[in-house]
C-alpha cells in the first residue's frame, strides 16, 4: 500500500508534471474520506533547482526520504548535464527493494540511466520515443502508451498522461470508486482510451471514407454485456470490415477485440468491487459468455483472479 511519496526534482523540472504528483499524492483531502499521503519533495543534495520555467524550487528534503517511500517519482524535465549517481542509485535501490518508482514524460530517461527499463516495457512522450528505443535498446518502448506498468517501474507519456498514470495508481491500491471520485474532484477523466497517436502533430485526417470512431466507441461502452461482431461494428460506422479495422487501430492503436475485452474487464473489475454479484454474473454484465472467459482475460489483464481481486478489495464492497 502507498503510504509515503517522495519526488524526486531534478534541475529544469517541469511545474506541470511535478504539479500533478502533488495535486494527486500531495494535497491532504483526508477530511473528505480520500487517503493520505506522507509526500516529500527531494532533490539530489537537498538544496534548491531551477524549474524550467525559471524560478526556483527549494525542496524538502535530500535523497535520504526515497529510501523509505512506497513511491518514487521522477517528474518530467528539460534534458542537459548527466544525472547525479546518488538519484540513480536511490531509483535502483528503490526499484530492488519493490517500491514504485514512477517517471513522468521525459524523466523516463532518467529511468532508462539507472538501468531499470531493461527488459522491460516503456513509455515517454512520443516525441521522445524513437531517442529513447535508440539509447536503450533492450527496452521495449511502446510509442502509443498514455502508460506502461512493467513491474515496480510504472512510465508515463507527456503532461495530462501523468494524471492518467497516477489515476491508475489509486485505482490499483485504493479501488476504482476512490479513483473515479478523486478523478470528478479534479474535472478529469477517470480513465482515457486509445493512445498517444491521437495526439501526434500529423495524425490521419479524417476523411468521408473514415470518419471518427468515438460515435461508436460511445456506443459500445454502453452495451458491455452485448455481444457484438467487428462485422456489426463497421456496420454502424458505415465501413466495411477492413476500414473499419484499419481505422479503429490507427485511432485507438489497438483492435477492436483487445480494446473491447480490456473495456469489459474494467467493467469486471468494478463489479467485484461494488457489487456481491456472483462471478459468473459479473461475466454475464461484462460480456463474457462465461466465467472461465472472465478469469482467462482478468488474469492476463490484471494478473489475478477475479475472485482474488474481490478479496483484495473485500472492505470496499458495499454490505447492503
Amino acid at each position: 500500500m502507498i503510504r509515503s511519496v517522495a519526488v524526486i526534482a531534478l534541475d529544469q523540472v517541469a511545474v506541470f508534471e511535478l504539479g500533478v504528483l502533488t495535486e494527486v499524492f500531495g494535497t491532504d483531502r483526508t477530511e473528505d474520506g480520500f487517503p493520505g499521503y506522507r509526500f516529500t519533495v527531494c532533490t539530489a543534495d537537498g538544496g534548491p533547482v531551477r524549474t524550467a520555467s525559471g524560478f526556483d524550487l527549494t525542496p524538502h528534503a535530500g535523497l535520504a526520504p526515497v529510501d523509505d517511500a512506497d513511491l518514487v517519482a521522477v517528474p518530467a524535465y528539460t534534458q542537459g548535464g548527466e544525472v547525479p549517481e546518488a538519484v540513480l542509485a536511490a531509483l535502483r535501490r528503490a526499484a530492488d527493494r519493490g517500491a514504485h518508482v514512477f517517471s513522468l514524460c521525459s524523466a523516463a530517461f532518467v529511468l532508462g540511466a539507472a538501468g531499470l527499463l531493461d527488459g522491460r516495457e516503456c513509455t515517454t512522450h512520443w516525441k521522445y520515443a524513437d531517442e529513447l528505443q535508440r539509447r536503450h535498446p533492450s527496452a521495449r518502448v511502446r510509442c502509443n502508451s498514455l502508460y506502461v506498468a512493467d513491474g515496480p517501474v510504472l512510465t508515463s507519456a507527456g503532461t495530462s498522461a501523468g494524471i492518467d498514470a497516477c489515476l491508475h495508481l489509486v485505482r490499483q491500491e485504493h479501488g476504482s470508486v476512490t479513483a473515479t471520485r478523486l478523478a470528478r474532484r479534479m474535472v478529469v477523466p477517470p480513465h482515457r482510451d486509445g493512445g498517444q497517436s491521437q495526439y501526434v502533430e500529423a495524425p490521419i485526417p479524417a476523411t468521408p471514407d473514415a470518419p471518427t470512431l468515438e460515435p461508436v466507441l460511445s456506443w459500445l461502452i454502453g452495451h458491455l454485456d452485448q455481444p457484438t461482431t467487428v462485422d456489426e461494428l463497421a456496420a454502424r460506422a458505415g465501413m466495411s470490415a477492413r476500414t473499419f479495422a484499419r481505422r479503429f487501430r490507427a485511432e485507438t492503436g489497438t483492435t477492436p477485440h483487445d480494446w473491447l475485452t480490456n473495456q469489459r474487464v474494467l467493467l469486471a473489475r468494478r463489479l467485484l468491487e461494488e457489487t456481491r454479484l456472483s462471478v459468473e454474473s459479473v461475466a454475464g454484465r461484462s460480456g463474457f459468455p462465461d466465467a472461465a472467459a472472465l478469469r482467462h482475460h482478468f488474469a492476463r489483464r490484471v494478473g489475478t483472479t477475479p475472485q482474488g481481486y474481490r478479496t483484495t478489495f473485500r472492505d470496499r464492497v458495499p454490505t447492503g
